[in-house]
C-alpha cells in the first residue's frame, strides 16, 4: 500500500510586519577610544565613518536588549506574542554554548512553546534568519516568526588592537515575519567562503581561553580573553568587489532595478565599503542609503534591523518601500535580499 505524506500548507507569500531596535544608553565617542589606542578622531572617521558607538552596561544583556527590541517589533506588527510560532536569534556574542538564548527570550516575551534557536552567521545573521523565517511562514510551520539580531561586541573587543578597537558596538534589532498577500521578501542570495574563514575570527577558542589547572600541581597557564581580529584590507577588497555582485544578484532575483528601490540598507561595517557598493550598483542619488554606522558602529547581526528602524523613524524611508539589504562578515558569509519595508 502506498501512503503519501500530507503536504504542509502555509502562506503563499511573507513579509516583514514590524521592526524594532534597542541601543544601549552608554555612548562611546571617538575621543574615549583615543584613550586606548594611538590614533585620532579624523583617522577613525576617515577609515570607517564612525563618530561614536553604543556599549552595553551590566544590565543590558544579550537577552535584555533582545526583549526590548522584540517588544517594539511586536507592537508595530499588531500581533500578540502568543501568535509567534518561532524565535530565531542571530548572534556571535551570547557567551554560553547552551542553552540557546532564544529560549529565554521566547519565554520572557510570552511566546508559549514556540520553537526557539540561535544561529551563528556573524554580520549576515539577520539575512540568514530572514530566509529561515520566510521558509517557515510559507512552509506552514509558523504563522509569525520573530527574527532577532543582537550583539554585545564590546565583550569581544581588544582595546589595545588599533585595527579593531574603534569598530564594534552593541545593540539589538528585531523583525516580525508573517503572511502576506503579495511577495514581501525576495529570494535571499546567501552563501559562504570557508577558504577565508580566518580573515575575521575570534583570537582563540574558548577551551584555550582560560587557564587549565595542571593535573599534578594545580598550576595553570595564563591566557587572554578571546577577542575579535580582522584582516581589514582583505575584508575590504572582498566586500567591495564580491558583495556588490551578490547585491546585484538579489536585485535580479527580485526582478527589481536599482532605480526602483526606496532604500539601500547594507550592513554597517565601513562607510567606504558602503560608498563603493553604491558606485558598483549605480544606485541613483535619490535612493536613501542607511549610514547608521556613524552613530552606532558595527553591530554585526544587529546592524541591518537597527538601521532599518532608524530610517523609518527619521522618515528617510517609508512603509511599503522596497529596500535592498545585504549583510556580510566572518565565515566569510553573506546574505542579500529585496524586502518590502513594514
Amino acid at each position: 500500500m502506498s501512503v503519501t505524506i500530507r503536504p504542509a500548507t502555509g502562506a503563499q507569500f511573507s513579509r516583514i510586519h514590524g521592526v524594532g531596535g534597542y541601543r544601549p544608553t552608554r555612548v562611546i565617542p571617538n575621543s574615549e577610544v583615543l584613550n586606548w589606542i594611538d590614533s585620532s578622531d579624523e583617522w577613525i572617521r576617515t577609515r570607517s565613518g564612525i563618530a561614536e558607538r553604543r556599549w552595553a552596561g551590566p544590565e543590558e544583556s544579550v537577552a535584555e536588549m533582545s526583549v526590548q527590541a522584540a517588544g517594539k517589533a511586536i507592537a508595530m506588527s499588531g500581533i500578540a506574542p502568543e501568535q509567534i510560532g518561532g524565535v530565531i536569534v542571530a548572534t556571535v556574542s551570547h557567551l554560553k554554548q547552551t542553552p540557546a538564548i532564544a529560549t529565554e527570550i521566547a519565554q520572557r516575551l510570552g511566546c508559549g512553546t514556540a520553537p526557539a534557536f540561535d544561529i551563528s552567521a556573524a554580520c549576515a545573521g539577520f539575512g540568514y534568519g530572514l530566509s529561515l523565517a520566510d521558509g517557515m511562514v510559507r512552509g506552514g510551520s509558523a504563522e509569525y516568526v520573530l527574527v532577532i539580531g543582537v550583539e554585545r561586541l564590546s565583550d569581544l573587543t581588544d582595546k589595545s588592537d588599533r585595527s579593531t578597537a574603534f569598530i564594534f558596538g552593541d545593540g539589538a534589532g528585531a523583525a516580525i515575519v508573517g503572511p502576506s498577500d503579495t511577495p514581501g521578501i525576495g529570494k535571499v542570495i546567501w552563501g559562504s567562503d570557508g577558504s577565508q574563514s580566518e580573515v575575521i575570527s575570534q583570537t582563540q577558542a574558548w577551551d584555550t581561553a582560560f587557564a587549565k589547572p595542571d593535573a599534578v600541581n594545580g598550576a595553570g597557564e595564563e591566557t587572554k580573553w578571546p577577542a575579535l581580529r580582522m584582516e581589514g584590507q582583505t575584508v575590504f577588497r572582498w566586500a567591495v568587489y564580491d558583495m556588490a555582485k551578490v547585491a546585484q544578484q538579489a536585485l535580479d532575483a527580485a526582478g527589481i532595478t536599482a532605480d526602483q528601490l526606496g532604500a539601500f540598507i547594507p550592513h554597517q561595517a565601513n562607510m567606504r565599503i558602503i560608498d563603493s557598493m553604491i558606485k558598483a550598483l549605480k544606485l541613483p542619488a535619490e535612493v536613501p542609503v542607511a549610514r547608521d554606522i556613524v552613530e552606532t558602529g558595527n553591530t554585526s547581526a544587529a546592524s541591518i534591523p537597527l538601521a532599518m528602524e532608524r530610517m523609518l523613524e527619521r522618515g528617510q524611508a517609508k512603509s511599503g518601500d522596497l529596500a535592498l539589504i545585504i549583510g556580510f562578515g566572518a565565515g566569510l558569509v553573506y546574505a542579500a535580499a529585496v524586502v518590502t519595508l513594514p
